[in-house]
């Protein structure tokens, strides 16, 4: 069971060649900028397409070059938070948290509307965000536009959590605050988490198991 995955992928300038496997873990990718790291998330979650190799989790495949297999990245399953959070900004909270669904018809099918709205407020919740639910998202501070970005990927129950860079755009004071949040809803995961970082700090203080990439290589 879990995520295994081997990627070939020809770059400007070198070639993304990486392979490895992960449980219900939090697995960090740490490296520069420009070694590679998006790349990896991105082909993953199937936006970026491998030139070579093979993506299963929980034994089924997403992507293999060889058995010409290639699911789209809406039928993966797979929750993405990206550096810059990419929230609409004319929504509300609750609204950008609930749009992670919109797409899910297997999620339309098992669940009714109210278990899936009663789950979204469970992740509100759970992040601290209910009380902002019918703000819009631009009128939030850095570090609850990341909580919010964080709900609406996991809103889904994915098989896998991407989180490219989550603490980037944040000042110093509020990254020390959101490392502690973070840190103890890690425990709660359960699931297959791989984050990217530069930061070694962050390395520290989240990796289950960790690997460092450099011009997309495994050192």
């Amino acid at each position: 069971m879990g995520v295994s995955f081997k990627l070939f992928k020809k770059l400007n300038y070198f070639d993304l060649d990486v392979e490895f496997s992960i449980e219900n873990e939090l697995l960090v990718i740490e490296g520069s900028s420009g070694a590679g790291k998006t790349t990896i998330l991105n082909c993953l979650a199937g936006i970026v397409t491998a030139d070579e190799g093979k993506i299963t989790i929980d034994e089924k495949v997403l992507f293999s070059h060889t058995d010409k297999v290639n699911i789209p990245a809406e039928k993966r399953n797979i929750g993405y938070l990206f550096q810059n959070y990419a929230l609409f900004p004319n929504m509300t909270v609750k609204q950008n948290i609930l749009y992670g669904l919109k797409n899910k018809r297997e999620y339309k099918k098992k669940a009714t509307r109210k278990e899936l709205l009663e789950y979204a407020g469970y992740m509100m919740e759970t992040l601290g965000l209910s009380h902002l639910a019918d703000k819009n998202s631009n009128a939030i501070s850095g570090g609850e536009k990341q909580r919010v970005a964080l709900a609406r990927a996991m809103v889904t129950r994915p098989s896998l959590l991407l989180l490219d860079e989550p603490f980037s755009a944040l000042d110093e004071n509020t990254k020390s605050k959101i490392y502690d949040e973070f840190r103890d809803f890690k425990e709660s995961l359960n699931i297959p988490t791989i984050l990217i970082t530069h930061n070694h700090r962050e390395t520290q203080l989240f990796a289950d198991k960790n690997i460092t990439l450099k011009e997309g290589r495994i050192l």
